[in-house]
């Protein structure tokens, strides 16, 4: 098995391939085509959730990352003991069903386009709503850090502990801990409520901008380093990105967050007006 070529970034839900391998996951079936259109959970930073849809007429329960090593062992999921893209290794898109199919076979694959589309929707609005808290934050760092594509200092990235992505929606965790004090955010009289106000009103702007969003795609293989770009009012933003997104912002209706903070913890729920 070669690493699996993938169509999704480009927004593909439909194709053909051959079926190259199966591997077991978890008493259910994995097979991996040559090329495909599905998105795969990812293992090392499982935001976006995998695609759902038919293979060969089955249907597609999970579509999870998949790993090859040198001495030709598969592992699936949480399985994998590398980081993703890590050398030496096959990268795979593992669609798990409940029946087999024959290696060697031609099958016809299909995206659930509704359920892309949600997923799709929910990963560009936590990307802009991400945007959107660094800038709203901005005031409270007393230190130099690296800061976003519209240079302003990137809390999102220094923060951050877990991401989840879901139809129409996300929600993020950002610890304010010590190991953040260090790095200079002053979390002192933080209020959620002010800040998403911020946050909610520059969202609603790029919204209404319509600007227009796309995946810089460098190459075909499941682990080529795709970064999302969206052309908002303040200038070009950019962040590295695996997942699946809309064309342009005015899709999403409208965007906005609620945040909450409880033990140290930031938690931003995004949620956009179409889910």
């Amino acid at each position: 098995m070669n690493s699996t070529l993938v169509t999704f970034p480009g927004g593909r839900t439909s194709g053909r391939s051959q079926i190259v391998g199966a591997v077991p996951v978890g008493g259910r079936h994995g097979l991996v085509v040559a090329e495909t259109p599905f998105h795969p959970l990812d293992h090392t930073w499982p935001d976006q959730p995998g695609d759902l849809g038919t293979i060969g007429g089955l249907p597609v329960t999970a579509c999870v990352t998949g790993a090859r090593s040198a001495e030709g062992e598969v592992f699936v999921g949480a399985d994998i003991p590398v980081r993703r893209g890590a050398e030496g290794w096959q990268w795979l898109v593992v669609h798990v069903t409940e029946r087999p199919l024959p290696v060697g076979a031609e099958v016809e694959l299909e995206v659930d386009a509704g359920f892309r589309a949600g997923l799709s929707a929910g990963h560009t609005a936590c990307h802009l709503a991400a945007l959107a808290l660094n800038a709203a934050l901005a005031g409270r760092w007393r230190k130099e850090v690296r800061a976003d594509a519209l240079g302003h200092p990137d809390f999102d990235q220094a923060a951050i502990t877990s991401s989840h992505i879901s139809p129409y929606g996300s929600v993020d965790v950002y610890r304010l801990g010590k190991s953040l004090r260090k790095k200079g955010f002053d979390a002192e009289g933080l209020d959620p409520a002010e800040v998403a106000q911020a946050v909610n009103e520059r969202l609603a702007g790029w919204v209404a901008a319509d600007a227009p969003v796309r995946v810089d795609v460098p190459g075909p293989e499941l682990t080529a380093r795709r970064t999302w770009h969206c052309s908002l009012p303040q200038g070009e933003a950019s962040i590295p990105c695996g997942g699946t997104h809309v064309r342009r912002t005015g899709e999403l209706g409208r965007v906005e967050v609620a945040l909450t903070l409880e033990d140290a913890a930031l938690t931003m729920r995004t949620t956009c007006a179409h889910g």
